[in-house]
């Protein structure tokens, strides 16, 4: 999504500015008035950068906070504030059982923004790169509604929940990319060294070669030739597609892409929707409007695509269609996921329907992983039969007419 700048007014009357991702000015300044801040302007503006004066080489050493840091801080918070303990002594307390630096500079500065008269979701929106604004959102309604305890209960549970869709996504594409990448490897060697050696021999036969061996020595003959250009090619491409997908239309027609992929596209689709049910549901069971909800869970979803899906239903419920109607508006949805949202909406107990579907999504999921295999095995044994039978007639043919030649 979009970085904005953003200038307002805090509750208090100061004056704030900062940097938030979101599809529109609109839904930026959403987010603002839910943490409190009225905004003043709003305009395109770069990523916030945190901190440093470090070298680059610096950088690339220093400890980061992770997911998992994230994640033992809100289940500590949940403990410390259950247990009645002031909020200034749970963070002096997390901060100094924490091992990892980062984390604990995060959490001093935390503490120094409280000193100064902040609100605990306002000193945590000073390091947006540690906590999103879905995070940030959920803390400003613990807030309000007194139920800061139970937020951070329901954020760690969020958590681990992306956390375990993310690394389950992950898995399911490590073994295809590492099978191509095997076969891959396997030509470019038979082609720079084995082909080679028997094209020598064959050159010796003086007589005319199959087609199928004249094609493989070509091609050989070629990447002998030029692969020092083909991989700066490959290089080159890969590096220019990876800046093209940090481009707001790059991303958001790859995040449109991945959906599409055979076999892939379905697991990633269904993968994306049980974070956004998930999301949908901890938001409105934390008393978030609805409105508010798609808002800030758009950003939680991690693809454009589907964001800007989630984006076109809260423009929907906020010109007064029901949340079923703008559902199938998007055309994402499964029919039994909009059976359970119509039942959900008129029972008023959505939030626990998105649960459920949350849930369902989660299990089809786990299942289409554990049958990635025996879907893909069958392509990967085809593609690899069809490479075996042009390999062996290319290198076998001519051995075959020399031989009904000495025969003869």
């Amino acid at each position: 999504m979009q970085s904005w700048a953003y200038t307002g007014r805090s509750s208090a009357g100061d004056m704030v500015s900062g940097v938030l991702e979101g599809a529109t000015p609109a839904a930026v300044a959403d987010l603002l008035l839910g943490r409190g801040i009225t905004p003043l302007k709003i305009s395109p503006g770069e990523a916030v950068r945190e901190s440093s004066g470090e070298g680059f080489f610096a950088s690339l050493t220093k400890e980061k906070v992770h997911t998992l840091d994230v994640m033992l801080f809100s289940r500590q918070m949940y403990t410390l504030l259950k247990a009645g303990v002031p909020i200034m002594r749970a963070l002096a307390g997390i901060q100094e059982s924490s091992q990892n630096m980062a984390m604990v500079a995060v959490l001093r500065d935390v503490r120094e923004s409280l000193d100064s008269g902040r609100e605990l979701s306002n000193a945590l929106s000073r390091h947006p790169k540690v906590f999103s604004s879905f995070y940030l959102s959920m803390v400003r309604v613990g807030e309000m509604t007194g139920l800061l305890d139970e937020v951070f209960l329901r954020l760690f549970y969020h958590l681990d929940f992306e956390k375990f869709m993310r690394d389950q996504v992950k898995a399911a594409l490590r073994y295809p990319t590492f099978v191509i990448a095997a076969m891959a490897i396997a030509i470019g060697v038979i082609n720079l060294f084995v082909v080679p050696a028997f094209a020598k021999i064959y050159k010796g036969f003086n007589t005319p070669l199959p087609l199928p061996t004249r094609m493989i020595m070509g091609f050989s003959d070629f990447l002998v030739a030029y692969w020092p250009l083909l991989l700066a090619l490959i290089i080159g491409g890969i590096f220019m597609f990876r800046q093209y997908i940090r481009t707001d239309v790059g991303r958001f027609k790859w995040d449109r892409f991945k959906l599409r992929l055979p076999i892939m596209g379905k697991i990633v689709l269904k993968a994306t929707l049980a974070r956004f049910s998930r999301s949908m549901s901890m938001a409105l069971k934390s008393g978030v409007p609805v409105v508010q909800a798609l808002t800030v869970t758009a950003q939680t979803v991690d693809n454009d695509y589907i964001a800007d899906r989630i984006e076109k239903m809260r423009e929907g419920v906020e010109r007064g269609e029901s949340v079923l109607r703008t559902a199938i508006a998007t055309g994402v949805f499964t029919p039994v996921v909009l059976q359970m949202v119509a039942v959900g909406e008129e029972s008023g107990a959505l939030d626990d329907l998105l649960t459920e579907i949350a849930e369902m999504y989660q299990r089809e999921v786990e299942y289409e992983l554990k049958t990635l295999s025996s879907q893909i095995e069958p392509i990967l044994i085809v593609f690899l039969g069809i490479l075996v039978l042009i390999l062996a007639l290319g290198v076998f043919l001519p051995i075959w007419d020399l031989g009904k030649v000495a025969i003869k």
